[in-house]
């Protein structure tokens, strides 16, 4: 079964210099009708203003993925990691116990388009950790292997029964997923056009896959796409 989850059905939030859609409830934005999706808490579409960004904070108890589209992002955290990411690059942040950070735009004058995704964690406690990693140089019309519970193949480790996978599909590419047993899949299109199982999908639509072994991805424009595989 596909339930589709249409962009212009999100939460949106504008507040200036960030421009957020929100895919679960999030801050100010509240639907009992989405409130997560499995171990799946929060998929924020974010653009931030040049010279603009989120001062220190705190998490904890979470597991934080960003994962830039286009611009350039910093990060600084009380664990003492400083990085900027760009396009391609994927940053994990496992608060556990708690930990303070900011994000920021270090650009003059491009504003940045980023996704910021937390996972609920397996259980409660864990020791705060940093990682980051490139795919930009990866191949359209696969698969890549973003984040597991082993860190197989490279990918970042995630305290979850999830593996995060992400690929790039130009068009009339052909791109399939099988999913394991009673596993489910969250499907989110970050940018471009493609269809799914014959249904056209564009950027920031997204769609729920339960109760199939496979699914199936054909590219219209240039996409890049987002697929969690959850327990």
């Amino acid at each position: 079964m596909l339930t589709i989850r249409k962009s212009s059905e999100r939460g949106h939030v504008q507040h200036g210099w960030l421009d957020t859609w929100h895919t679960f409830s999030f801050g100010d934005y509240f639907d009992p009708a989405h409130q997560s999706f499995r171990s799946v808490r929060v998929i924020n579409d974010d653009r931030i203003d040049a010279g603009q960004g989120f001062g220190t904070h705190p998490h904890r108890d979470m597991e934080i993925f960003t994962t830039v589209l286009t611009g350039q992002l910093q990060h600084r955290d009380s664990m003492g990691n400083g990085s900027v990411i760009g396009p391609g690059e994927w940053q994990m942040m496992s608060a556990g116990t708690g930990v303070q950070h900011s994000e920021f735009n270090p650009s003059p004058t491009e504003a940045v388009h980023l996704l910021q995704i937390w996972i609920v964690p397996d259980k409660k406690g864990y020791t705060p950790r940093y990682d980051q990693k490139s795919f930009a140089d990866e191949p359209s019309g696969a698969w890549m292997l973003v984040a597991t519970p082993d860190a197989r193949q490279g990918s970042l480790a995630v305290r979850q029964d999830v593996r995060i996978l992400a690929a790039k599909v130009l068009p009339n590419e052909v791109l399939r997923h099988e999913f394991d047993g009673s596993r489910a899949g969250w499907l989110h299109v970050a940018t471009g056009s493609l269809t799914i199982e014959g249904q056209r999908y564009d950027a920031g639509d997204a769609v729920a896959i339960e109760g199939q072994q496979s699914v199936e991805l054909v590219g219209i424009a240039d996409a890049e796409v987002i697929l969690f595989d959850l327990a």
